[in-house]
């Protein structure tokens, strides 16, 4: 099994969980109006007046099959908006209770 963490703008909304039904999972665990800017090029996501936008988090733990779709289906909708700002990291998960 893979964990998967997804950080992304706001402006997804809901697009995320949507994506990851469509892959075949269902379980997730979000966070709302968090803080971050990207290593690279990320526009920061602040909350603040100067920097407004925030972005969510969602960590789905997946079989190991699910992954390659699910982080197919996120870089073509990172590629459309790349200014949006969207990233996914993928860990191994030892053990599931």
């Amino acid at each position: 099994m893979k964990a998967i963490f997804i950080a992304y703008n706001q402006a997804y909304n809901e697009e995320i969980v949507d994506l990851l039904e469509a892959n075949g999972q269902r379980g997730f665990t979000a966070w709302q109006d968090i803080q971050g800017r990207g290593s690279v090029d990320g526009i920061p996501h602040l909350g603040n007046h100067a920097w407004p936008e925030m972005n969510y988090a969602v960590l789905t733990v997946v079989d190991d099959d699910l992954v390659d779709g699910i982080l197919e289906d996120l870089r073509a909708k990172d590629s459309v908006y790349h200014d949006l700002g969207l990233r996914a990291f993928v860990w191994n998960v030892e053990k599931v209770l």
